[in-house]
């Protein structure tokens, strides 16, 4: 594996104790939710909680604290992702939302829109069309040069078919007012899951492996970081990736191979921490528990349905139960929804059809 994470002085770590959490479920009736953002919608300097599912034909919001309903736009089809982009001269964001999507990209239109308010955001907004490529499947945020532009990740070229997807996969990105499609690279091939943005570069997750992608002299290049699972393809590589530090050394930690089993660790090489999951979706990293060390969340949709968390304590990785058989997650998001300091966890579920939000409590005293 090449070593492109920083590796600084390791602190000792005192030993890991748990956060707790209590559970809320903000809404139910969400088929086929997917993602869920947390971003002020409403300039109220509180997160509130945009909620994405592929099988209803709206985009909806709910506002915190109360967890009011809103709808963002209606008559959607296929919705697949969105983010929240910050809008020169207004408080309230734009929202690039991604839709028409399917694991093969000959029935995939990949439709991408910008929606903006009309004054109030709890109404429903107005949309535009501003590209069609097919399989786009992941948006983020990336500063470049100087401003904030939407990286546009589809899941396979346009015309790979399933189950090898072979071919070139394009990594794409939008510069807001304009909203021309620009090229990243085309060097990724077969189907690529994941997308992380790490200060200024992007790294992607897929059948190859984990990738970084860095910008310099107007050129960007591409560098391997782990192949993944060891599985010949189309069992190999990487889905969704996360950057957490352990005191001063940073690691990934990584979904594998695709909608995978296992939880895998990049730190000096490759670590399985756990190889139990069921269609493994989504992962995120964050400290928890305030001991300066980040925990591993770790969410998937198949039967038990469950997300856990990992703590690193004593040389290794201790796993404990967030949601036992009640969300079939899709994607879960680190946010503090409280304002009491310490960050929440919000996850929403495929088969179970929910949002729920895992409050992060006190530590006992």
């Amino acid at each position: 594996m090449a070593r492109l994470l920083p590796i600084l002085l390791v602190l000792p770590l005192a030993a890991a104790q748990p956060a707790r959490f209590e559970e809320h479920t903000i809404a139910t009736g969400l088929r086929g939710g997917y993602q869920v953002v947390a971003v002020d919608l409403n300039h109220d300097g509180k997160p509130d909680l945009i909620a994405l599912a592929s099988g209803l034909p709206e985009l909806v919001w709910f506002e915190n604290p109360g967890w009011e309903r809103h709808v963002i736009a209606g008559g959607q089809s296929r919705m697949i992702n969105c983010v929240a982009v910050p809008a020169a001269g207004d408080a309230v964001p734009e929202i690039v939302l991604a839709s028409e999507f399917s694991n093969n990209a000959k029935q995939s239109a990949g439709v991408v829109r910008v929606l903006h308010h009309n004054g109030d955001p709890r109404q429903p907004w107005s949309t535009r069309e501003i590209d069609r490529l097919p399989a786009s499947h992941r948006l983020r945020l990336l500063r470049l040069d100087g401003e904030t532009v939407v990286v546009n990740a589809p899941l396979t070229a346009a015309d790979a078919e399933p189950p090898d997807y072979r071919g070139h996969t394009p990594l794409v990105y939008y510069r807001p007012g304009e909203w021309k499609r620009r090229l990243l690279s085309d060097e990724n091939q077969g189907l690529v899951h994941g997308i992380l943005i790490d200060g200024a570069d992007v790294l992607t997750a897929g059948f190859e492996g984990i990738f970084r992608f860095h910008r310099a002299a107007g050129r960007w290049t591409r560098t391997e970081i782990a192949r993944g699972d060891p599985a010949p393809w189309p069992k190999s590589g990487s889905s969704d990736i996360a950057l957490g530090r352990l005191g001063g050394e940073s690691f990934l930690a990584a979904i594998e191979p695709w909608h995978g089993n296992q939880v895998a660790v990049y730190r000096s090489g490759r670590t399985v921490i756990d190889d139990s999951l069921a269609d493994g979706h989504t992962i995120l990293a964050a400290d928890f528990n305030g001991d300066g060390a980040d925990e591993i969340v770790a969410g998937f949709r198949g039967v038990p349905h469950s997300v856990y968390v990992y703590y690193f304590d004593a040389g290794k990785w201790n796993r404990t139960v967030l949601d036992n058989g009640g969300m079939a997650a899709a994607a879960c998001a680190a946010a503090d929804l409280d304002a009491d300091g310490r960050p929440d966890i919000v996850c929403i579920g495929t088969a179970t059809q929910n949002l729920k939000w895992y409050r992060n409590l006190p530590p006992r005293p």
